[in-house]
């Protein structure tokens, strides 16, 4: 089995007990690292751009304070060629030179932090900064898939200091 992005967010090393753990859970991994490549990387990132994606996956990660997935997000910014200083701003949550971008950081910390405080002017307010609402769902699809990595790599984490 090849290292995946949550493997390698967990600290997980081939042939370790943990690694051997997720073998025996092969879909579990397979659709994990599937969703990864559908949401982060896809080939057709339609119009939620490959540096939207990763922008929005790094402020999630950074909002969850999970340092591999920060360090994952930000080495991904930076392969598309984003700007070190653009990166420093989506990771402080803030991107006043940018407001499309700024509007949906503002969204993600929003969903991310208090969701229960979203409402439908939220969502018409991305709508104003030409986001489709199929790219407000793959936008949300992101942030909760982000906050998934985060979950499962710590736990993973916790088992393979334990094991």
């Amino acid at each position: 089995m090849t290292q995946d992005v949550i493997d390698s967010a967990a600290g997980i090393h081939p042939g370790s007990p943990v690694a051997a753990l997720r073998a025996e859970r092969p879909l579990f991994v397979q659709h994990s690292q599937g969703s990864y490549d559908v949401l982060i990387r896809p080939a057709d990132a339609g119009g939620v751009s490959q540096t939207m994606r990763a922008a929005v996956a790094l402020r999630v990660a950074v909002l969850n304070a999970y340092a591999p997935l920060i360090a994952q997000y930000t080495h991904r910014l930076h392969e598309i060629g984003v700007e070190p200083s653009v990166i420093v701003a989506v990771e402080a949550g803030r991107t006043p030179d940018l407001p499309r971008l700024n509007a949906v950081l503002h969204h993600v910390d929003r969903v991310t932090k208090a969701p229960d405080t979203a409402e439908k002017q939220h969502l018409d307010a991305l709508l104003t900064t030409g986001l489709s609402p199929r790219d407000i769902v793959a936008i949300s699809q992101i942030i909760a898939f982000v906050s998934y990595q985060v979950r499962v790599a710590a736990g993973l984490r916790l088992m393979a200091h334990r094991a």
